[in-house]
């Protein structure tokens, strides 16, 4: 069964109108470009104390943030005390070094408390980020 308007696309349509799709490609540009600024970037909100001797490190390394609330995040995953003794401990190498990003608001003693277990689980390259001043 053959429809009219195969027909006449065989008999030689001489033009096709690209109008209507020049606008679907302009509604959909608009589209994608209105709803990609929506996007927010997940991630841990940490404001790093100012050190004027700080150094920059660009190693592969372990990362423990603390934010202002305390909550401790393992590779921007949360954790409690007990799961981070427990995941250090299985660690395969102990010479890998880490990086504690704690917050200003931070408690010292938590920050020293994750210093201590990061020790006692036999990590000794331990470095805390800083905010070059």
């Amino acid at each position: 069964m053959r429809f009219k308007r195969h027909i006449e696309l065989e008999h030689g349509l001489k033009q096709i109108d690209i109008a209507p799709l020049i606008d679907m490609v302009f509604q959909l540009l608009i589209f994608f470009m209105l709803t990609s600024s929506f996007i927010v970037q997940q991630g841990i909100r940490v404001n790093l104390p100012r050190a004027i001797t700080s150094e920059i490190t660009k190693q592969n390394q372990l990362q423990i943030s603390i934010s202002s609330e305390n909550i401790i995040y393992l590779n921007e995953r949360v954790v409690t005390i007990q799961e981070l003794k427990d995941l250090l401990k299985n660690l395969d190498r102990k010479d890998i070094p880490v990086l504690i990003k704690a917050d200003r608001k931070a408690l010292l003693g938590r920050v020293v408390e994750v210093w201590d277990i990061l020790r006692e689980a036999g990590l000794s390259h331990i470095n805390i980020a800083t905010t070059q001043q």
